[in-house]
């Protein structure tokens, strides 16, 4: 193969597979969440249960958070991905065969919404430490952007085909995902084994600590976690769009529907471009205009009055939200080692987890105390005034030139 070829995601094969995993296992997930969520809706009627189905599944990212990334560095990623795959499966057969029966209850969905976040949350730092290994580090930055492209396609298309196929029938929906989740196990499993070797000693609150601790001990990666965690926290008005949509712009469900839909799409549009074009100078102040521009768009969005004037900002919010996303993903993993890069993962993923939460939270806090568009240009400045903290509370960050530069190493290296 030319050098050219080896520098061409294409003609890495064990990316491709690792690829069409995470396309079937993102598409499989978001149509489980519709199903399930129409499911208890159809049993309940309640609000309040829809809502408890997604703190369900939030609520083993943290109980399990330590043990996530120690098992992804103690064990063949590979294997993890694999068995939580096979683990997803199960939970889409169970759904099957209940509503084949009629006995899906509303304690049945809380049960396996709780399996399902479980799953998730080993999946998780397991695949995000695994994806380095795949590629040769020049490319990795572009890999982080194709992967992210897999995510954006599955929000965008799966929950639309999972409401389509439900019309016919629970069923449809459930048994499709058990097929995608065996095909994204089998894929998985074909990877290349892990080269470094395992060390699978005990397991000690030392070690289950010493992603947190790693973390800590490298300002940089603690900036580029702790900017995305503030910045969403304030600036996310996702929850808020079905009062936009009905009381605002006066467009009614379909607008809400395009309105969700919008940031993804943007976001989708950005990851085909970063894949193509890696963003490999500058990427500290890139990663801070990314994050000012979805302050920006957040005012805009919150002070417009027309329907596809706001469309055309959440695609410019999802864009900018998707450079900081691919810049701080690339750079996270690039600076930790790889005995490491499971605890790192899973730590990330509790702030990213805990941002997009706490942030609907923060946003139904304040549009109840201020108004809805107050609510949202609060969020959009208080984004703007984060990015220019950071900026001067992390100035090396701010000023870096490429995503891997040497670093001397510390105490929290140790496992």
């Amino acid at each position: 193969m030319s050098v050219h070829g080896q520098l061409l995601l294409r003609h890495q094969r064990p990316f491709i597979a690792f690829w069409l995993a995470r396309v079937c296992t993102a598409s499989g997930f978001q149509m489980l969440t519709v199903a399930i969520g129409w499911h208890m809706y159809q049993l309940t009627g309640s609000v309040l249960d829809l809502g408890l189905v997604g703190l369900v599944e939030f609520l083993p990212r943290v109980l399990f958070m330590l043990h996530t990334g120690h098992v992804a560095d103690r064990y063949d990623r590979r294997q993890v991905a694999a068995l939580c795959q096979a683990g997803q499966l199960l939970i889409a057969l169970a759904l099957v065969l209940g509503s084949s029966s009629g006995e899906v209850t509303r304690e049945l969905i809380f049960v396996l919404a709780f399996l399902l976040g479980a799953a998730r949350a080993f999946e998780m730092p397991a695949t995000q430490a695994l994806l380095p290994s795949l590629v040769p580090p020049a490319l990795f930055p572009a890999a982080v952007a194709a992967s992210a492209s897999a995510m954006q396609t599955a929000t965008i298309a799966a929950p639309a085909l999972g409401g389509f196929l439900y019309a016919f029938g629970s069923l449809w929906v459930y048994a499709p995902t058990a097929l995608l989740y065996g095909l994204a196990c089998a894929l998985m499993l074909g990877l290349p084994p892990r080269q470094e070797p395992l060390r699978k000693e005990r397991a000690t609150l030392h070690s289950l600590l010493a992603g947190i601790r790693y973390i800590r001990s490298r300002r940089d990666i603690f900036g580029a976690i702790s900017l995305d965690l503030c910045a969403v926290l304030l600036g996310g008005a996702t929850a808020l769009l079905p009062v936009f949509a009905k009381d605002i712009l006066l467009t009614g469900p379909w607008g809400l529907g395009l309105l969700r839909s919008a940031p993804a799409v943007g976001a989708l549009l950005m990851s085909f471009w970063l894949a193509r074009f890696p963003i490999e100078r500058q990427v500290g102040r890139t990663m801070f205009s990314a994050v000012a521009v979805f302050g920006v768009a957040t005012i805009a969005f919150g002070l417009s009055t027309s329907f596809w004037f706001s469309l055309a900002v959440l695609v410019v919010l999802g864009a900018a939200d998707m450079i900081s996303m691919v810049i701080r993903g690339a750079f996270v993993q690039l600076q930790t080692p790889d005995a490491m890069r499971g605890r790192v993962s899973a730590v990330n993923g509790l702030f990213i987890g805990a941002s997009n939460q706490l942030g609907e939270f923060e946003s139904g806090l304040t549009a109840h105390w201020f108004g809805t568009v107050p609510a949202v240009v609060l969020g959009g400045v208080g984004t703007l005034l984060v990015t220019g903290a950071w900026i001067r509370l992390f100035p090396s960050l701010a000023r870096r030139d490429r995503l891997q530069e040497p670093e001397e190493p510390t105490e929290a290296l140790r496992p």
